[in-house]
């Protein structure tokens, strides 16, 4: 079988490397995806031959190994990961696009009907129809029984369980860029394309940082990206559902903070009070903690995935978060340096 290899070889800024495979944003799939007697893959759209095809014939298509680094915008990153699959050009050689597409649109058969987008041109060079990795089928939780790789582009750009490919003459950002506003083009390289610019301005963060109910800010429709919250001490400890993301809360006053089911992925906490904090249930994904004091507080049922607790700084000195009695029960996700770090720091579960 051909391979083709895009490795390489190197981090992108910001990122950390695991031999994991970690399972982030959407979950589950909708039932009919694991049903291959009904599960098809249309393309349509802008095309002069709409197709729908079987699983069967999906893997029919000429076959080839694809040897590429996923990157994953929570911050992880595994180096020379094998797909299996076919390079998505070749099926648009079949479709035919017309003069007018210019973008094309990958819709999942999830309970939301989650996509994505990219431009043609992207999608033609680098991105590919994946049903397997390592020789095997996907599982389930990566996407089977078909989705999308880019390697190029951060992972949200690659979506699982593919059920619709539409060719687009504008272009019609995805889920995970509405939703979170994640950078529509999603390119880890520069190093600032994880999220679009932040959404608060400064009136509004002034009432937030002063605030004492944070009803009003409950939900992931009430997003806060990108926000300066150094040395924030909130005048409630019942901080449950906000959705912090990529903030800087450096410094900040959160011992006994009511944390849970909050969204704080990405966000900067170095140095933070968070002993005796409940964050059970929240999203901490690519959360840097080092420095922090986190002794005594509750992170079960958390995600985890590329979330930092400690760092190596120029000197050659480690700065790690105090973990003394953190509980981490049926947290998911956690790469292998920092387990290795929370065992040896006296973190508990």
């Amino acid at each position: 079988m051909t391979i083709v290899d895009v490795r390489r070889g190197v981090l992108p800024p910001g990122q950390t490397a695991t031999r994991k495979f970690p399972v982030v944003g959407e979950r589950q799939p909708a039932p009919e995806a694991l049903d291959l007697e009904r599960w098809r893959l249309e393309v349509g759209g802008l095309v002069e031959r709409p197709l729908e095809l079987t699983y069967d014939q999906v893997l029919a298509l000429p076959q080839a190994t694809l040897l590429a680094d996923v990157h994953c915008v929570t911050s992880w990153s595994h180096l020379g990961m094998r797909f299996d699959g076919t390079p998505l050009a070749l099926l648009l050689e079949r479709v035919r696009p017309r003069p007018d597409a210019r973008f094309v649109r990958f819709v999942a058969c999830s309970p939301r009907r989650h996509d994505t987008s990219l431009p043609l041109a992207v999608a033609r060079a680098d991105a590919w129809l994946v049903h397997g990795r390592d020789g095997r089928p996907l599982e389930p939780e990566h996407g089977f029984p078909l989705r999308t790789v880019t390697p190029s582009r951060y992972f949200y750009k690659s979506l699982k369980w593919l059920c619709r490919i539409e060719l687009l003459a504008e272009d019609r950002p995805g889920y995970w860029e509405r939703e979170s506003s994640y950078h529509n083009a999603g390119d880890p390289w520069p190093g600032d394309q994880r999220f679009s610019s932040g959404s608060v301005d400064p009136q509004r963060l002034a009432r937030f940082r002063r605030a004492a109910d944070f009803a009003p800010y409950r939900g992931p429709r009430k997003l806060l990206l990108g926000c300066d919250l150094r040395r924030w001490r909130p005048a409630s400890r019942d901080l449950g559902a906000l959705h912090l993301k990529n903030c800087d809360l450096r410094g900040a006053d959160l011992a006994g903070a009511d944390l849970r089911r909050a969204n704080l992925s990405l966000s900067d906490l170095r140095g933070a009070d968070l002993r005796g904090a409940d964050l059970r249930g929240a999203d901490l994904e690519g959360v840097d903690f080092a420095g922090a004091d986190l002794r005594g507080a509750d992170l079960r049922q958390t995600l985890l995935s590329a979330t930092r607790f400690h760092r190596l700084e120029a000197g050659g000195e480690v700065v790690g978060a105090r973990v003394a009695g953190l509980r981490l029960d049926g947290a998911s996700g956690l790469l292998e340096s920092e387990a290795d770090y929370l065992r040896r720091a006296g973190a508990t579960g």
